[in-house]
């Protein structure tokens, strides 16, 4: 029993025995396969290298299609915010094949020359919504007219008076001032007592807020900006850029 004990362990034994040199063999293998990969990688990067430096000009287009890429992701994931206006600040067809969406100030004279050509967008494509976000960020000190301009947008559009409230502040010549402000409240028509308690009410501070909030998580540095679709234009583009860019966008969702 004791031989026959022996035999039968012999296998396991051997096992054991040869274990360690099978583990080292596996690691050399490992080992040699690390470097190889290593050397191959360092290869590739020597050749990618060379040829960026021999074509120097495909770093600037690599660039902006990462751009892109990343302005499209950004504007995907905040789409519905972004085309979503406050009650009564859009124009055009509701249910429009394309949507146009402009941020912009009221104190911003790029703004003001965009107007009318917002409306003859409108007025020209009968298959365009147009969307209004009031971004009042250029107060610098002194009276808030941006803040103020905005608020009464907004309560103007509780009177179903958005739109004449905002045509009757770009028509007037000059800059914004309280005074102006006052007069284009008297030229749309609006019930001032009525305006005046709406733009103490808080939600209309924070439609604007997030509309500032909306505009830093999109990257929009400045007004005017539009946004179409997956386009994002700073400054004023003029009625030909604002068809070009619609245009652009219909037929890339024709396309798909």
């Amino acid at each position: 029993m004791p031989l026959l004990a022996a035999l039968l362990a012999l296998p396991l034994a051997l096992v054991v025995l040869t274990q360690p040199a099978v583990s080292t063999h596996a690691q050399t293998v490992k080992a040699g396969a690390k470097a190889g990969d290593d050397a191959e990688r360092a290869r590739m990067e020597a050749l990618i290298r060379d040829y960026l430096l021999a074509n120097p000009e495909i770093i600037p287009e690599a660039m902006s299609r990462l751009q892109e890429r990343e302005v499209t992701r950004t504007l995907d994931s905040n789409r519905a915010e972004i085309e979503t206006p406050f009650p009564g600040a859009e124009i055009g067809n509701p249910k429009g094949d394309v949507t146009v969406v402009e941020f912009f100030d009221f104190q911003c004279p790029y703004c003001k020359s965009s107007h009318n050509d917002a409306e003859m967008l409108a007025r020209n494509d009968g298959n365009v919504r147009y969307v209004f976000r009031d971004l009042p960020v250029l107060d610098r000190g002194g009276e808030p007219i941006s803040m103020r301009s905005a608020l009464a947008a907004l309560a103007a559009a509780r009177q179903g008076k958005y739109l004449a409230l905002r045509k009757a502040l770009f028509d007037l010549p000059g800059r914004p001032s309280q005074e102006r402000l006052v007069q284009a409240i008297r030229a749309a028509g609006l019930d001032e007592a009525r305006l005046a308690r709406d733009m103490e009410d808080p939600a209309l501070k924070q439609a604007l807020d997030a509309n500032i909030a909306l505009a830093q998580n999109i990257g929009v540095t400045g007004t005017p900006t539009f946004i179409i679709g997956n386009q994002l234009f700073a400054g004023g583009v003029g009625i030909e850029g604002l068809s070009q860019a619609v245009n652009i966008e219909r037929a890339r969702r024709n396309q798909r």
